[in-house]
């Protein structure tokens, strides 16, 4: 681990390489990750307010002890894995890759809260960033406990399993979950009555971890794809929606192609590292427009 030096309030690393912090919070993994004014990103991760900034190759933790940084942000922001090396794979012999990977250089995949992952990708379901933001919020500030304050304004943690499961449809609605009210709450009551069912994910390859994700209501196979991703370290899981199909069409195929067909295209293409490639992949083609039909473009699970 690079040495840590505590700047008042903050914990900075100085030169962290593959770490830009656009583009690890705008590339879809997540959803209560902020931008300020000053662009600087806050966010609300295991009951803990973190402020970011970035000045170059320089890191500040702002409001982080070291403790929490060894116990909750090593791990979190991946610390530990050389992107280099997967960038390396992920390019060679693919030109498209090469310009994906360069393009989004500095995101890094998250390690994510299995609970809350999968409620957040079962609200991204058929909805945009915006939203799916705005109803995650709406959820934690009427179900979750208050942490704390930043800049004016209040954070709340994720609502945990036994709250969450005996609420109504209608107490949903009112946090705009629309027609996916009753998966959230169902998952909660699956999730509260196997306390275990998390835990064993882990242990699971990626495809009989999907397996088990499909069995959750309101998870299908993309947001599966997803989860296990995101959450469970399941590397070479690709979700694919109408976004990511119509790049993939785009650029290697010039023609309609089945979703299942696109995965396993991924799968022998990109490996162990499938996973990494979809966010280069959905990150490049976001940002620079490619096969975008409208402006209301859909989250990528």
């Amino acid at each position: 681990m690079k040495k840590l030096i505590q700047h008042g309030d903050s914990i900075y690393l100085k030169n962290q390489g593959d770490f830009q912090l656009e583009h690890i919070f705008e590339c879809g993994q997540c959803f209560r990750w902020n931008k300020e004014a000053d662009g600087s990103y806050t966010g609300v991760v295991q009951g803990r307010i973190l402020n970011m900034t970035q000045k170059k190759q320089d890191i500040y933790f702002k409001g982080s002890t070291e403790d929490d940084f060894v116990g909750i942000w090593h791990n979190y922001f991946d610390l530990n894995t050389d992107y280099s090396i997967i960038k390396n794979q992920l390019s060679d012999n693919d030109e498209v890759m090469r310009a994906a990977t360069a393009f989004g250089s500095g995101i890094r995949i998250l390690r994510q809260d299995p609970w809350e992952t999968i409620i957040s990708f079962i609200i991204s379901a058929n909805n945009n960033i915006p939203r799916i933001k705005k109803s995650i919020e709406l959820l934690c500030k009427s179900y979750g406990k208050r942490i704390g304050s930043f800049n004016g304004v209040e954070y709340y943690s994720f609502p945990e399993p036994h709250v969450l499961k005996d609420l109504d449809n209608g107490a949903l609605s009112a946090c705009n979950m629309g027609y996916r009210g009753p998966f959230i709450i169902k998952t909660a009551q699956r999730v509260y009555e196997e306390p275990e069912l998390l835990n064993s994910l882990y242990k699971e390859d990626t495809v009989n971890c999907k397996k088990r994700l499909l069995e959750l209501m309101g998870v299908g196979p993309k947001v599966a794809n997803c989860i296990a991703f995101f959450s469970f370290g399941k590397l070479d899981a690709f979700p694919v929606d109408v976004w990511i199909k119509r790049l993939m069409e785009h650029f290697y195929f010039h023609k309609d192609m089945k979703e299942k067909d696109i995965e396993a295209f991924a799968k022998n293409q990109y490996g162990e590292y499938a996973g990494y490639a979809q966010q280069y992949f959905f990150y490049y083609g976001r940002e620079k427009n490619i096969g975008k039909e409208d402006k209301d473009v859909r989250h990528n699970c």
